[in-house]
């Protein structure tokens, strides 16, 4: 039996330390200057690889991240694992329930967001293949549908990220936006995964055509179906018997691996089972928050960085740059993804500010796109070229959605969140001790200072709070609702020294509670309060400062006295 010689296994430990620790620390540079990590990450290869690395010393290049070999089948192993793992991770941020939830406006939108790209860069891929870098032997009809599919599919993790950052996530904007995205990742991987089976799939399975595609959806079916039933039931079981959080973390594992195993044996590229397993495992209410933050850090900072910065590795960038092409295709994608998500926001009934600026939001590609392009590469699909110019264009478009945001929700009158608190509104120490409580408690004492009907009020905020939780992190929650009738905004502020669990994703309870109610005609306000919030409390510290406070003018005297000009997002 071949073994690793001790060459084999010191150059193999040095290339992956040298690849973790460049990528890790560019990521976290890029992450300072408001990008996304995978930016920092791909440089990173880039910087090691052929383009850098390979032209200055190529030596060093060979020794380190040599082209065949046993070394090199290890790093393609290593990274192999590591895109699975990323799609389970992926998988895991899937909500299908936020999907049915939203209810027409997110479904609407994710719709419009996969069919108007789709078709229009079908027809594109079709008309003129190898002016968009076709391989010579790739079938036509295969290299329209794999373009049609890089330009419809959305990078779930970077739209989420950057509505957190703006302080959107758990608005109904934010909500509208995550259920389209959700929509239209879960979509584009099983399309993409059709698409690899009309390709002949990669694993050489000997399956026909249409026995790996109808395998693949019953695959599908079956996961989303019985398997989320099962994982389930079985989750509390693993919680009981295995301690925390390494039993939930090697259960999901574990049920990602054979997922990808499956999906590869049955002819499509093992990231589809990966990511359908972490759909179905993320799906569970029986998750808790800390391990799934967990599993998301692990594979997130050790598998993903070393995988992105891999795929430097393969590729010259500046030999196969083609700046006509890259113009191309990211017109293509800008033009395509914009035009679906803001048509399907105006099919969906919002005002036009606010279908730009979901329209905007779903024109990242990022990470997905960058896997996508990978692997048509690798199968044979595309050329060199067009693979650099899909790199481009996921970079560039995950860099301007965050901004364009920002810049289309920008509004003249600025709106302080100091000017509506009120000294009847503040609540310095909740009774309740509960999330429904706490509503109903801060809802009485607004509808009394309104005269709105506490119940109908009442039910509004909870039942956008079923829909998607409005804890944000860092001991706030944000419960919300748009009534109808109501003329001004009103916001009440209740403080609990003990906490309130209201689902936030770091999986702390909530000290600072703001129920905000805005008109039903003013989309905006809800918008722009909830941003206000997000930046006040952006110093952790911040919530220790607020549970001080024993009157209004203490915890007005935390808040700055003119808005963040740089930062403001609102309608």
């Amino acid at each position: 039996m071949e073994t690793l010689t001790s060459h084999n296994i010191t150059v193999m430990f040095l290339s992956l330390g040298i690849l973790l620790c460049v990528a890790r620390g560019l990521g976290e540079l890029a992450q300072r200057f408001h990008q996304p990590a995978v930016l920092g990450e791909l440089v990173a290869g880039v910087l090691l690889g052929p383009t850098v690395l390979g032209t200055l010393a190529p030596g060093v290049s060979q020794f380190l991240f040599p082209l065949e070999g046993v070394n090199a089948i290890g790093l393609e192993t290593f990274a192999t694992l590591a895109i699975g793992l990323f799609l389970l991770v992926a998988g895991m941020e899937v909500d299908l329930s936020t999907v049915w939830k939203q209810g027409r406006i997110g479904l609407k939108v994710g719709i419009a967001s996969i069919v108007i790209p789709f078709s229009i860069a079908l027809a594109l891929g079709w008309a003129a293949p190898g002016a968009l870098g076709r391989h010579a032997d790739a079938d036509p009809l295969i290299f329209a549908l794999f373009f049609a599919i890089a330009m419809s599919i959305s990078a779930l993790p970077i739209i989420a990220k950057t509505l957190m950052d703006m302080g959107l996530y758990r608005t109904d904007l934010g909500m509208v936006v995550v259920s389209a995205a959700i929509f239209n990742d879960l979509v584009g991987w099983i399309v993409f995964a059709v698409i690899l089976g009309l390709k002949g799939g990669p694993s050489g399975s000997g399956n026909n055509i249409f026995l790996t595609i109808a395998l693949t959806l019953a695959f599908v079916g079956a996961m989303l179906t019985l398997g989320r039933w099962l994982i389930h039931k079985a989750l509390p079981i693993v919680q009981a018997h295995t301690r925390c959080p390494g039993g939930e973390l090697g259960f999901a594992l574990v049920l990602g691996l054979f997922g990808a195993a499956v999906t590869e044996w049955i002819g499509i590229h093992a990231i589809l089972g990966a990511f359908i397993v972490g759909v179905a495992v993320g799906d569970s209410s029986h998750l808790r928050e800390r391990s799934r933050v967990i599993i998301g850090d692990f594979v997130s900072f050790i598998f993903a960085p070393v995988f992105f910065a891999s795929i430097g590795l393969k590729v010259n960038f500046l030999a196969h740059f083609d700046l006509p092409l890259v113009a191309t295709v990211l017109l293509i994608a800008c033009v395509c993804k914009l035009a679906g998500g803001a048509l399907g926001a105006r099919w969906g009934g919002m005002l036009p500010r606010e279908a730009w600026a979901v329209g905007f939001a779903m024109v990242s590609v990022g990470a997905m796109g960058i896997i996508v392009g990978m692997i048509a590469l690798e199968a044979g699909i595309i050329r060199e070229r067009l693979f650099v110019a899909l790199i481009v264009m996921a970079i560039v478009t995950s860099m301007i959605s965050g901004p364009s945001m920002r810049l289309i929700l920008r509004t003249e009158k600025k709106r302080m969140l100091r000017d509506i608190l009120s000294e009847k509104l503040f609540l310095p120490e909740l009774q309740a001790v509960s999330r429904r409580g706490v509503i109903h408690e801060l809802t009485a004492a607004a509808c009394e200072a309104g005269g709105l009907n506490a119940q109908t009020v009442e039910d509004a905020v909870w039942s956008r709070e079923e829909a998607l939780s409005t804890g944000v992190g860092k001991g706030v929650a944000i419960p919300h609702a748009r009534i109808n009738g109501l003329r001004e905004s009103l916001v009440a502020v209740g403080i609990s020294t003990t906490g309130i669990d209201f689902d936030a994703p770091d999986g702390g309870p909530a000290h600072v509670i703001f129920l905000i109610l805005t008109p039903e005609s003013d989309p905006g306000a809800q918008l722009v309060i909830a941003s206000q919030i997000a930046r006040l409390f952006r110093d952790p510290r911040m919530i220790d400062s607020a549970l001080r406070a024993k009157h209004l003018s203490d915890f007005l005297a935390l808040m700055p006295q003119e808005p963040d000009t740089g930062d403001q997002c609102a309608l």
